[in-house]
């Protein structure tokens, strides 16, 4: 199959894709047409069908996968695809990893590696808790394995969270060498801990999407909740190690405005909150290097307040 990142204006479009998103629409002549958003692994592609009452236009949904004929176009700037013909696909034509984004490196290595950080933490408390969540607790780390880390902008992809959070949890261990007062066990098992909660705010690929508890709450308040309910089933579990986690936890965003129910009091919650952000920056800028054919200035971008730029060799 061609995938949709390797596409460019005029080219020619037959192969199957996962319809992401299906919407009517009237244009300002009062006829009628579909927006699709068509996905695979390596991306989306806006597609406009003109004439959906054309016989060649097959009936389908979103979430379907679709056998779509068509050309792609460029408009303001962006590729969209003028579909001539749809045609939804029995189970069995195609291959779900091939739809889906996700991670470029091994979910199993990673998770490994994850394991390792935990057996090397040394408060018993904070490393019973870490197992009792992702050895122990079969059903969460299998959905902590496939989250993804955000709906877009940074690891929106299967094994996002995880890639997302074993980075974190590494720049974290490094602060640890460079600045000694900080407390490992406790920066560590935070950094672990300070995504999960998004195991339930956001639904598994294809959907990908906020859930109700996720608009209710937010994954920082679910993954508060989270260490709680498992802190309680650990005899003993201090006080203070449990609100110093959770305080971690609770001020990650760092800022009111970016979501972050407390600013950070401790230590540890400003390195974690860096880590985090740091990460994700770096993530966001990279999906955004490797999102666009562009050698030159690439645009404003709000996230980063700036007009962005490919780094030049020479």
């Amino acid at each position: 199959m061609k995938y949709i990142k390797d596409y460019k204006d005029g080219d020619r479009v037959f192969d199957i894709y996962f319809c992401k998103f299906k919407s009517s629409a009237v244009t300002k002549n009062g006829k009628s047409y579909d927006n699709v958003i068509l996905q695979d692994k390596t991306g989306t592609l806006d597609a406009k069908i003109w004439d959906p009452n054309n016989a060649g236009i097959a009936d389908f949904d979103a979430m379907d996968y679709i056998e779509v004929y068509g050309e792609v176009t460029s408009f303001n700037g962006a590729l969209q695809v003028n579909v001539k013909r749809v045609r939804k696909c029995d189970e069995g034509e195609y291959d779900e990893s091939e739809y889906m984004p996700v991670s470029r490196k091994n979910i199993d290595e990673m998770y490994a590696e994850l394991l390792t950080l935990i057996e090397s933490i040394e408060n018993t408390y904070y490393r019973t808790l870490l197992n009792k969540f992702f050895v122990e607790d079969q059903a969460f780390a299998a959905r902590f394995r496939k989250a993804s880390a955000a709906k877009s902008v940074h690891h929106g992809f299967i094994g996002g969270l995880l890639e997302h959070t074993l980075s974190v949890t590494k720049l974290c261990d490094y602060y640890c060498t460079a600045y000694p007062i900080l407390n490992r066990d406790l920066l560590l098992t935070a950094a672990i801990c300070h995504d999960m909660g998004k195991t339930r705010e956001i639904s598994a690929f294809p959907l990908n999407d906020y859930t109700d508890e996720g608009q209710f709450l937010g994954h920082i308040v679910i993954g508060s909740e989270m260490v709680s309910q498992k802190a309680r089933e650990i005899a003993g579990f201090p006080p203070m190690l449990e609100m110093q986690l959770k305080h971690c936890i609770l001020a990650h965003h760092g800022e009111y405005e970016y979501g972050s129910p407390k600013k950070p009091a401790l230590i540890e919650a400003v390195a974690l909150n860096h880590a985090d952000d740091t990460d994700a920056k770096m993530e966001t800028f990279t999906e955004i290097l490797e999102g666009t054919q562009e050698t030159g200035w690439l645009g404003f971008n709000r996230l980063f307040e700036s007009n962005l730029r490919k780094t030049s060799d020479r």
